[in-house]
């Protein structure tokens, strides 16, 4: 079943005009604008705020009247969510722990499914493929949940990369379990492993493919050589949904019958190419306009996602079938425990070195949460062959999982976070980066009142005394930035580390230059740029082995 039928707003058989969708569409971009301010006043989690709005909406049901379909959903709001979120993914720390990330996105995610669905088939009592469907939906983590919530919380990178890992990747997983099920639930229809493990191969690493290949053409012939904030932020805006709609409808394109990719995984991949690769050859400019622009677009998209969370959950519905609802979600967090913590100890063994501290799987456990992902699949769900009782019961379980982990575990992981001792950054730390912040902004604008003295837009005396002016307080914050690094010596390690990487991948990247104009060869090339990655790849364990001895009761394997 092709995910990607791009229906928009059904106005028409709404009897609504073109005009009333976009009435309401304002009024849920202004909702969720007020309630940005609103949760900075009240400890509430952005995301949870939404969905709880959402639900009020139900008590006043002439406010807002969209019809968001499933597809709408996937193709439209989740994409640009994906995309801004791989664009800040180190691709060397997720290659780090790309084997547990792909164990438990892969192996957790098929376990979950059959053991969701066997509880469910065997006290719910829906049928066997339905229960298939529903364990496939449900057990996938949501990444567009699990990302708008790691980013308020400030946790470690290796942390946000195992968590944000799985739900960027375990999709893949789960939505073709789901299409088996329901291609399976089809009168006359059969299907085997051996078929199920093709396909699953198939759609996955292709959808990679496409990603990999869209997103390597944007960066090399749009990113590195075109300087123009506004074309290089147009090309990857396109290359967000291009990268999903190709995959999905690769099919189509190609006149192969029933055919199509992992859309999710193209964009995947081809934001991870883009903010490792694409994003080291753009101007400061361009680079600061790309990301201003993909944190506005993502605020929207996630603002839309989980207001229409919201609005398409019927309380009262649920209230009837608290039973089922009571045995989804406990069979989803008895499931989310045998993965993480059995997974994680299968990984310890196979990778001592790796080991993923304890206090990780507390956080990895916990923050489970589900979301568009399951609910889209489940609204896709109405369009299948099963009968309506039975699309009832897995859409209200669907709903009751859902609200459970947005609002009870959305609203407690950053308490456990918290307790754990792996949130934010020191004061210390946050000190640091101000004063290195100011001390830059400074430098920016002395250099460029230099240039426009220079230029003759002012007269020489008037720049020399505004630059003189800035030379005052550089040296008066660089004093200030040094007395802090006597009084916190540690963050000159992270420092020193960090400008150490910098310096290895400004080398890489001279290397490629020279490549690129004939100077040396591609093979001189290749063998110094192994050279560099092995570099890099020693600064990332001597940084993990720093923050481990920094916070040892943050990493401590209780």
């Amino acid at each position: 079943m092709n995910l990607l039928r791009m229906s928009v707003f059904a106005a028409e058989a709404g009897g609504s005009t073109f005009l009333d969708q976009e009435l309401n569409i304002i009024a849920l971009l202004s909702v969720a604008a007020l309630m940005a301010i609103v949760v900075k006043r009240v400890k509430v989690p952005y995301t949870v705020a939404l969905v709880l709005v959402g639900l009020g909406f139900a008590f006043f049901p002439n406010f807002v009247e969209v019809d968001f379909s499933p597809d709408l959903i996937l193709g439209l709001l989740v994409p640009p969510l994906l995309f801004e979120a791989t664009l800040h993914i180190p691709w060397p720390k997720l290659r780090a722990d790309l084997f547990p990330v792909l164990l438990v996105a892969i192996g957790g995610t098929m376990f979950g499914t059959f053991f969701t669905a066997w509880v469910i088939w065997a006290i719910v009592g829906i049928p066997w493929l339905a229960a298939v469907a529903f364990g496939a939906l449900i057990s996938a983590t949501d990444p567009v949940a699990v990302i708008a919530f790691f980013k308020s919380l400030g946790v470690s990178k290796r942390l946000s990369v195992l968590v944000e890992g799985e739900s960027l990747f375990n999709d893949a997983v789960a939505i073709v379990a789901f299409n088996l099920a329901l291609a399976a639930a089809v009168p006359g229809a059969s299907f085997g492993l051996a078929d199920a493990i093709g396909e699953f191969f198939i759609v996955g690493l292709g959808g990679l493919a496409v990603g990999i290949v869209l997103g390597s053409i944007v960066s090399l012939v749009i990113l590195a050589q075109v300087d123009d904030p506004l074309i290089e932020t147009t090309a990857t805006l396109a290359l967000a949904f291009a990268s999903f709609l190709v995959a999905e409808e690769f099919g189509h394109i190609f006149g192969i019958e029933d055919f199509h990719l992992s859309g999710i995984l193209a964009v995947v991949a081809a934001g991870l190419i883009v903010g490792n690769s694409g994003f080291t050859n753009t101007s400061p400019t361009t680079r600061m306009t790309l990301d201003n622009f993909w944190e506005v677009l993502a605020f929207l998209a996630n603002s839309m996602v989980f207001l229409v969370i919201g609005l398409r959950i019927d309380l009262t519905e649920l209230g009837q079938h608290i039973p089922d609802v009571i045995v989804a979600i406990l069979v989803v967090i008895v499931g989310r425990i045998v993965v993480i913590y059995g997974l994680a100890a299968l990984h310890q063994t196979i990778q001592p070195k790796r080991k993923i501290p304890m206090g990780f799987r507390h956080v990895q456990y916990w923050g489970g949460l589900r979301g568009a992902i399951s609910l889209a699949l489940a609204l896709i769900l109405a369009e299948a062959d099963f009968d309506s009782e039975t699309v009832d019961s897995v859409l209200l379980m669907t709903f009751g999982v859902v609200l459970f982990t947005l609002l009870v575990q959305g609203t407690t992981i950053g308490t456990v976070i918290n307790k754990l001792g792996l949130s934010g950054q020191a004061a210390s730390e946050t000190e640091q980066q101000t004063r290195q912040a100011r001390i830059f902004a400074m430098r920016s604008g002395k250099a460029e009142l230099e240039r426009l003295g220079e230029s003759g837009v002012l007269f020489g005396d008037m720049a020399s005394a505004l630059t003189s002016t800035y030379d005052d307080q550089l040296d008066t914050a660089k004093q200030g930035l040094g007395d802090h690094f006597r009084a916190n010596p540690e963050l000159e390690v992270a420092m020193l580390l960090q400008a150490r990487r910098d310096a290895v991948v400004a080398e890489r990247a001279g290397v490629a230059d020279l490549a690129r104009k004939g100077i040396v060869t591609e093979s001189v090339a290749h063998k110094l740029t192994v050279e560099f990655n092995d570099r890099l790849a020693a600064l990332d364990l001597i940084e993990e082995r720093w923050e481990t001895d920094a916070k040892p009761e943050a990493h401590a394997d209780d």
